[in-house]
């Protein structure tokens, strides 16, 4: 059964990995098995378990915290969307912006509902998360490239000597909002950081670092809150017996990671690029590969 200890220390790691571009799924999944805490690999991949009550409350908690984090700017995106219901036009980059989350939000919803259960215990193995990892790695890497290429580009389309012309993070079309949103889908394989590949879609279309990440976090709160919502059943029912107050603790942690690890992130990427995240990613998954591959 899930300890206090475990609950805490996998709270606060889901916590920060959901938001730093390195799978918090493919962490919750490889660090067990590193600590040889059997009976949480064993309840990770099992079709029911106390594992599904568990990442209810962390999913919750994250989004809580998110939400706190954001309050400001999504008390105006709220107030935006009803007024675009009432005027029936989007005349602001709030009332865009709005819409522009709702397309993006709608893939990862209708994957996660039909596909995320499957998913997760199909590929619920330290060997498989280590290597999605790498992966990940990979992908941080192309966006990153791609994101210097177009970079370059526009400087020497405008014959520029400086970096700028990024686009606004309002001025995305609805059709490139559906493909971050698409992009999204990968995260439901344990290793592929969906922070991560919501960043990359982003720099792709042309954001700068600040904005595809700013779009990631907010993308991210009512992804990750209607899937922990959708399965409360889970918590409340048979699969949360005797671990209700483990979950409130990992769930306190989970959200006090979150809110540091966003109030970190958003300077970062001020400055800061995705390499880092990417040789982590690279260099974690090669060894953790061969450590389980080897020890089979």
């Amino acid at each position: 059964m899930l300890t206090y200890p475990q609950a805490i220390l996998l709270g606060l790691l889901q916590g920060i990995t959901e938001l730093f571009p390195v799978s918090s799924l493919g962490h919750t999944v490889i660090l067990p098995a590193l600590l040889g805490w059997n009976d949480v690999v064993a309840a990770q991949s099992a079709a029911e378990s106390y594992w599904l009550a568990f990442l209810v409350g962390l999913h919750v908690a994250t989004a809580l915290a998110l939400l706190v984090y954001y309050r400001a700017t999504w008390a105006r995106l709220l107030a935006a969307g009803l007024r675009t219901l009432r005027t029936r036009s989007v005349d602001t980059p709030d009332e865009r912006l709005v819409w522009l989350l709702a397309v993006a939000t709608v893939p990862a919803g209708l994957a996660g509902l039909l596909a995320e259960h499957a998913l997760r215990v199909l590929f619920a193995r330290p060997l498989a998360a280590s290597l999605f990892l790498v992966a990940n790695g990979l992908l941080l890497l192309a966006g990153d490239w791609a994101r210097r290429r177009g970079v370059a580009r526009r400087a020497v389309a405008t014959h520029a000597r400086t970096t700028g012309g990024d686009r606004r993070l309002d001025t995305l079309q609805f059709r490139e909002a559906l493909a971050v949103g698409v992009a999204q889908v990968l995260a439901l394989l344990p290793g592929i950081s969906r922070s991560g590949v919501t960043m990359v879609a982003g720099l792709v279309r042309g954001l700068d670092h600040e904005d595809a990440a700013r779009f990631s976090f907010l993308l991210a709160t009512p992804v990750i809150l209607a899937a922990g919502l959708y399965k409360v059943p889970d918590l409340l029912g048979p699969n949360g017996d005797g671990v209700r107050l483990q979950v409130l603790a990992g769930s306190i942690a989970a959200a006090v990671g979150a809110y540091l690890s966003v109030r970190f992130l958003e300077r970062w990427f001020r400055t800061n690029t995705l390499l880092p995240f990417a040789v982590y990613s690279l260099v974690a998954g090669s060894v953790l590969a061969l450590r389980f591959g080897l020890g089979g």
